[in-house]
């Protein structure tokens, strides 16, 4: 008998998509990309655009590993997948510099260094090596949109509480000012990063326990 086809989004692999934004998030449970978090969320814009970046190389490098993962000798499968992740970051890095050179400039060396990022090489050793395209896809989505979620949480309260800014545009009302509020540039320092992730890491593990019971 043929065995049954697995729809495409059957309960497992929408759990790719899911799992990575809270039960399994890369930053808050797995511990990784935390230097992204301190580098570049003083900004909203950048943050989003990074998402976007690692996104795109992450899924893509995950089908391409995919695809390639029966031909690949194991003795050089990390040298192929550095040549996977660096040519799709190549591509990202002039894509910014052609319609967007302002956040380009931004974001500096960090989009280069997508290419070190441990979470993309361990998605395609620990996953895409071992699975098909689709689900493959499906994890590469999951794992860098859960990246992404965190930073642009973490951008999103250090430019607000940091600038009175989102995007670049004011958005606390000049009256607030006037009755003495002021903005609070300790936000702008690199170690609010780490302590607005801590918080969030609290807040998350007070509203999903399972995250202690798995500790």
């Amino acid at each position: 008998m043929n065995k049954e086809k697995e729809p495409l989004f059957s309960k497992k692999n929408r759990a790719l998509l899911t799992d990575p934004l809270d039960d399994d998030n890369p930053i808050t449970v797995q511990v990784l990309g935390i230097c992204s978090a301190l580098a570049i969320t003083v900004k909203l814009e950048p943050a989003v655009v990074m998402t976007l970046s690692v996104i795109f190389v992450m899924a893509a490098g995950n089908v391409i590993v995919s695809i390639l993962r029966n031909v690949i000798p194991t003795r050089i499968r990390i040298i192929v997948q550095l040549l996977v992740v660096a040519t799709l970051v190549a591509l990202v890095d002039q894509f910014l510099k052609a319609y967007a050179y302002d956040v380009s400039k931004q974001l500096a060396i960090f989009i280069g260094l997508i290419i070190t990022n441990c979470i993309i090489m361990g998605r395609f050793e620990a996953f895409a090596l071992g699975n098909g395209v689709w689900k493959s896809f499906l994890d590469g989505v999951g794992n860098a949109a859960g990246y992404g979620w965190i930073l642009i949480v973490v951008a999103f309260v250090r430019e607000l509480f940091g600038s009175g800014e989102l995007w670049g545009v004011p958005v606390i009302p000049q009256f607030i000012y006037d009755l003495g509020y002021q903005d609070n540039g300790l936000m702008l320092l690199s170690p609010m990063a780490l302590i607005v992730v801590g918080i969030y890491i609290w807040i998350q593990r007070y509203y999903n326990r399972k995250l202690i019971e798995n500790d």
